[in-house]
């Protein structure tokens, strides 16, 4: 394979990584901290449409988190961007960063 299509490709390959990781952003739901029970391991947010749960109303809910160490990341107040998905203990937060 000649040096041209090495390039080619990474480019390509490049490009398909950073949609998905932009799709992966896009999908995940808008909220704001409300709450934090580290005793409890739980997070109430005031969030957006939560697609992945077929949640398309604004609410404030209390979600139990998959990891505590993930309440330290945030404090009241913050906005944040965050996936949940339903378990069987409850709707669990997965994944949670400050949004901007």
């Amino acid at each position: 394979m000649n040096a041209s299509k090495v390039a080619a490709a990474a480019l390509a390959l490049s490009l398909i990584l950073s949609s998905a990781s932009a799709f992966a952003q896009a999908a995940m739901a808008n909220g704001e901290v409300k709450k934090i029970d580290e005793a409890a391991g739980k997070i109430t947010l005031k969030h957006g449409p939560i697609k992945s749960l077929d949640m398309e109303e604004e609410m404030t809910m209390v979600f139990r988190v998959q990891d505590p160490a993930m309440l330290k990341q945030v404090k009241v107040g913050d906005r944040v961007k965050f996936d949940a998905e339903r378990a069987p203990a409850g709707i669990t937060v997965t994944k949670i960063q400050k949004g901007k």
